[in-house]
């Protein structure tokens, strides 16, 4: 094959493997990766999209060879991609070949503490968004909220505020019409703010176009271990604001997550330990979905090995797997080369680094075909195994692509350089486990490392579409040995485990675990086992029951910091509306169809204990109980007004039941101090900080003093929402202060007239 005839003319092979999509992987490919006209139809088959994506890819040999056989390598890659042996990320399978050409999943822009910065990263982000790949920030170089600007003598809005200007730049951007644009914020923990930033998703309604991680430094760790403190630095001068209890903040980081599976945790200081280039500057953020950390402009490439194809005779072929890593490999390099990317300054740093993230999916899959139990230390036998064994054989190929093309441009200064610089390693970093939610349909099998979700369940994708699946190699076992039949399938939907149908042996029952029959620690066990081998990171959701604890996160997130992870997610069932994958029941029978958590007013027990908090009112002195239950979350609220009657005292003690009833149903204080403070009335009390506008906005400033004394810090996020004034007492209209007296200029009426 020669520059004369170029990759469009090349044919696909009449003898090409036809890719055997399921019916609802078609729907996927149409939705979503398929080329379509200006007017929506569909122009290209499945099977067209894989040709187009493997001479695409196999095209970049050119640039190093212009007469070599790229026809024959288009072939290998087709096959691969057909058999569903490995497919790279979405961005790759919808353009590359077509006009964007843009390849890559992940990138991390910088954030430095200044406005041309900061809004500098907004264009970038569009731009990114609009060519299909998601990106990650550190916020945490913005100054704090309410510190200095001596440029212009005021003060910082903080990071969060720069934060809800990405998130509304992202709503509106829709990514070439098939990927919506996906952002992680990650904010030091020991930025000034961090309290506001782990708190910020207690309204579920905010930010909802990014995910949240703090970055986890060593000494944090250290300073839980023993009870202690730690430091919380400016980072515009580098001097310590405060000494911070470091329990404090962490209880704050667990109750956050228990409550909305957010924010996630980085451990910042092993993510950095294992930088491949220090040299080229200190990682401080990750993609969207935490598994791939990179420098500020880096961008990265994935793609996932099917390991359920693996299995060969009941035993892993390594053969097989071998050969598949090193096409693979080879594959994700030649994107580094062809890829357009959306930012001179992002094409430059990923061509001084190279790297490539390749992962693995179908590992529950594999475990079925082994007949091991997810949960089972042979898991995590296995998993160690494998990975090791990719790993090494991807490095293998990047040497031997090293030596061909040459080590990236930063190999002399990286970690491997100074080892041996005789051996040329053509990517920085090889491995990386990333989540395969849409890859994993496409392919059939299980996502990434997790366990299988549930052996039927209803998957909902992009616009809400729903699909019912069964899980395909259970199917097939239970036909086998005679224990198939629609009535089963349909009572294994209510809650997706097959765990207590007796009609099922025994053997099958331990074999197909679902995500929710495994314990936190043996999720996490399987992440460290594969982490041990990853050179980036392992994208894993660790699973909890609706009834876990708040005291159960924390033992995960201190079992995945003592097992060597480099971060984690978990989510408790039930805590959000809507789940990507759920059960008809999944989890708690406190919820309803399709997996949407219904609340149940919970008991009250014989005795709880509580703080009284005295607010003055302009209808006198109001005392506000709190009570909270044995896990310290907010169960009712009493209140007393000492000189209030009739309406006054029965619509504070209608607040108060309303918020008992939302607490005892699972309602975090947060949405109901948003919704109280500020409600003002013709009486106010007091002044400045101390000012009370109505009964209401005392019940809520009540509420946020309690938090804060259980936080430890003060959070005044919510004092800019407030009307600084009440209500004008004789038309209602707001009243404003001007010139030492409050004034209503809607009627004129005036305080000091």
């Amino acid at each position: 094959m020669t520059r004369e005839m170029p990759p469009n003319e090349i044919r696909l092979p009449a003898n090409a493997t036809k890719p055997a999509f399921t019916a609802n992987a078609i729907t996927v490919l149409e939705k979503r990766y398929l080329v379509k006209d200006e007017k929506g139809n569909v122009m290209e088959t499945p099977q067209d999209m894989l040709w187009r994506v493997a001479k695409t890819v196999a095209a970049g040999d050119l640039i190093y060879d212009t007469n070599c056989p790229i026809a024959d390598l288009a072939g290998d890659f087709y096959e691969m991609l057909a058999s569903f042996d490995f497919l790279p990320n979405s961005p790759t399978l919808m353009n590359a070949g077509r006009e964007l050409g843009q390849l890559s999943a992940c990138f991390v822009l910088p954030v430095e503490d200044s406005m041309d910065s900061i809004f500098e990263a907004v264009k970038q982000t569009a731009l990114i968004h609009k060519s299909g790949g998601g990106t990650g920030f550190s916020f945490s170089r913005i100054r704090p909220k309410n510190d200095l600007v001596h440029s212009t003598k005021g003060v910082s809005s903080g990071p969060l505020s720069f934060m809800s200007v990405f998130d509304c730049a992202t709503e509106t951007i829709k990514q070439g019409g098939t990927r919506r644009g996906a952002n992680m914020a990650i904010l030091r923990v020991d930025h000034p703010d961090i309290m506001d930033f782990i708190k910020v998703k207690s309204d579920l309604q905010t930010l909802n176009n990014f995910n949240l991680s703090v970055a986890i430094t060593d000494d944090f760790m250290e300073a839980v271990r023993v009870d202690g403190e730690y430091n919380l630095i400016n980072p515009r001068d580098g001097e310590i604001v405060k000494k911070q209890s470091a329990n404090k903040i962490f209880r704050q980081i667990v109750k956050q997550a228990w409550l909305s599976g957010e924010p996630g945790i980085v451990f910042i200081d092993r993510i950095n330990a294992k930088n491949p280039t220090p040299n080229a500057g200190m990682i401080e953020s990750t993609n969207p979905c935490g598994e791939q950390p990179l420098l500020p402009h880096e961008s990265c490439n994935l793609g996932s090995i099917n390991l359920s194809n693996m299995i060969e005779n009941d035993a892993v072929n390594y053969q097989k797997l071998g050969q598949i890593v090193e096409k693979a490999v080879h594959f994700l390099d030649n994107i580094i080369d062809i890829n357009r990317y959306p930012i001179a300054a992002i094409d430059r740093v990923t061509k001084q680094n190279r790297k490539i993230g390749l992962g693995v999916m179908g590992f529950a899959d594999m475990l079925t075909q082994l007949a091991t139990p997810y949960s089972s230390p042979e898991a995590q036998k296995i998993a160690e195994e494998v990975m090791s064994f990719i790993d090494q054989k991807a490095m293998d190929a990047s040497i031997k692509l090293g030596e061909q093309r040459g080590a990236f441009p930063n190999f002399p200064e990286s970690i491997y350089g100074r080892q041996n610089a005789s051996i040329p390693v053509r990517n920085a970093t090889r491995t990386t486990i990333a989540p395969t939610g849409t890859l994993s349909i496409l392919a059939g099998c299980s996502s990434g490392v997790e366990p299988i979700f549930a052996i039927s369940f209803v998957r909902r994708i992009m616009d809400n579409t729903e699909m019912y699946e069964v899980n395909p190699i259970f199917a097939r076992i239970a036909r086998e040995n005679g224990f198939y039949s629609p009535d089963l399938l349909k009572k294994i939907a209510k809650s997706g485990s097959i765990q207590g149908y007796d009609e099922i042996p025994l053997k099958y029952r331990q074999v197909f675990e679902t995500a929710h029959d495994i314990t936190p620690q043996s999720h996490i066990s399987i992440q460290a086992a594969f982490q041990k081998y990853t050179n980036n990171a392992v994208s894993k959701t660790i699973n909890f029951g609706h009834n876990a604890t708040v005291e159960d996160v924390k033992k995960a997130y201190l079992l995945a910091y003592d097992l060597n992870c480099k971060g984690l997610t978990i989510y408790r069932d039930g805590c959000r509306a809507n789940q990507v994958l759920s059960t008809e029941n999944t989890g708690s029978p406190e919820q309803g169809a399709k997996g949407q958590y219904a609340p149940v007013k919970r008991d009250r027990p014989r005795s709880l204990v509580g703080k009284t908090y005295q607010m003055t009112t302009g209808c006198g002195q109001m005392y506000v109980t709190i009570n909270e239950d044995n896990n310290q979350h907010q169960f009712e609220l009493f209140n007393f007004v000492g000189k209030a009657g009739g309406c006054a005292a029965s619509q504070c003690e209608a607040i108060g039941r309303l918020v008992s009833m939302a607490w005892r149903s699972g309602l975090s204080p947060e949405p109901i101090i948003k919704q109280l403070i500020g409600i003002s009335c013709h009486k106010p009390a007091g002044f400045g900080d101390n000012k009370v506008l109505s009964c209401a906005d005392a019940i809520a400033q009540a509420i946020r003093q309690h938090m804060e004394g259980q936080n430890g810090l003060k959070n005044d996020s919510l004092a800019s929402e407030t009307m600084a004034f009440g209500a004008c007492p004789e038309c209602g209209g707001a009243i404003e202060y001007e010139g030492g007296c409050c004034v209503c200029h809607s009627c004129g009426y005036s305080e000091c007239a």
